[in-house]
């Protein structure tokens, strides 16, 4: 493994495999490193990886799973040639909850927003006992469309002042247990009537309007506690008639870093979604996405081919050439990054005992009969 600090690692160059720590990969569907992982993680060298359900070894005990888990987060490691990594997952509760039993398999988040502290400790203990140093939760998205067929009760309610308060609460005990969390999915996903992983939704929003509801819980977590911030693949024509939120210069830098003053990591959304994945396949685009304030981008196994990520990071190359990128820019991105790596604590996999599990289903509701676990990316 290398024994210099992120920072050093990150050094910005023009060779196009240098560009790999803008990146986030999401694993192939096995719980055991394939070849194809495997020959793009020695490849890429990408800041972190994501893991989903099929991940797991579902089908046996827990001592037996945990063990092929750990060997599978070790290997991981050691094709990317760096301890320091990201071990990402989203677990949110409800239907977007990835280990099997007896990890707890809490509620959707409507029903827990006045646990939100104790369940937030409760999940930060299980994913640290994982490994697991990345959550991307809590979601910030206000409700407002009752019809909204991706987020519902993923959402902590229906209006800003709902979601506040157990947003802040849970980022606050998660992370007091060591998993960063990732609040998401800015500038706001509640209020569409499309599922962004199929399409991509169009909200006819102005900003004052964005400002009055979407934005408040962001503008309110904003702070030395929040690391990083996931964006939303959304087009809001009346504010960037050209570009998603994912790709706007206006939404990332004009709005997320300049008007509420965030300074950590912004990671994309998985961009093998249908709302995105297209616009992905022009050769400037991650460029400009890096350009427009952007730092990680995601790429997950389930909607997309994880090695298009090698050619992403040529294209970064390219554009920091071609002067749609400046080396100013990387290198404050970089240190960002740097800054996210040295903040996340390298947990190692440990067993939980009964009495916590037990004691962790008290802290919220909890799904009755558990049920198989979401088999898509529901970032």
């Amino acid at each position: 493994m290398n024994p210099n600090s992120p920072l050093e690692e990150f050094a910005p160059s023009h060779r196009p495999d240098a560009f790999g720590h803008h990146f986030l990969i999401g694993l192939q569907r096995a719980p055991v490193l394939t070849d194809h992982d495997k020959r793009l993680l020695g490849r890429l060298r990408p800041a972190g990886v994501i893991l989903f359900a099929d991940n797991f070894e579902r089908d046996w005990p827990y001592e037996a799973w945990l063990e092929r888990w750990k060997r599978l987060l070790h290997d991981a490691r050691e094709a990317i040639g760096r301890e320091r990594i990201l071990i990402c997952i989203d677990h949110e509760g409800g239907r977007v909850h990835r280990p099997p039993p007896p990890i707890t398999h809490f509620a959707s988040p409507r029903a827990w927003r006045d646990q939100a502290a104790a369940v937030g400790a409760a999940m930060g203990r299980e994913l640290r006992s994982l490994g697991i140093n990345l959550d991307f939760a809590p979601l910030l998205d206000v409700n407002s469309n009752l019809a909204n067929p991706v987020i519902g009760e993923r959402a902590f309610g229906v209006t800003p002042e709902e979601v506040i308060a157990p947003a802040r609460a849970f980022l606050k005990t998660l992370q007091a247990e060591g998993v960063l969390g990732c609040p998401k999915h800015f500038p706001g996903h509640g209020d569409v009537s499309l599922d962004s992983h199929y399409d991509l939704p169009v909200l006819d929003l102005t900003l004052a309007a964005l400002r009055d509801r979407e934005l408040k819980p962001f503008a309110a977590l904003i702070g030395p506690d929040t690391k990083i911030v996931m964006t939303a693949h959304i087009l809001f024509p009346r504010i960037d008639p050209d570009e998603p939120a994912t790709v706007s210069r206006h939404f990332v830098r004009a709005i997320l870093r300049e008007e509420l003053g965030f300074e950590g990591v912004v990671v994309t959304d998985d961009l093998g979604m249908g709302a995105i994945a297209a616009r992905f396949d022009h050769p400037t685009v991650a460029a400009r996405t890096l350009a427009a304030g952007t730092d990680l981008l995601e790429y997950c196994a389930y909607w997309n081919d994880t090695g298009r990520a090698l050619q992403a990071a040529d294209d970064i190359a390219a554009g920091l050439r071609q002067g749609l990128l400046s080396e100013t820019l990387l290198q404050r991105s970089h240190a960002r990054i740097a800054a996210l790596l040295a903040e996340a604590p390298q947990h190692p996999v440990t067993a939980l005992s009964d009495t916590v599990f037990q004691g962790h289903r008290q802290a919220g509701p909890t799904v009755a009969t558990p049920q198989n676990p979401t088999k898509e990316p529901t970032a």
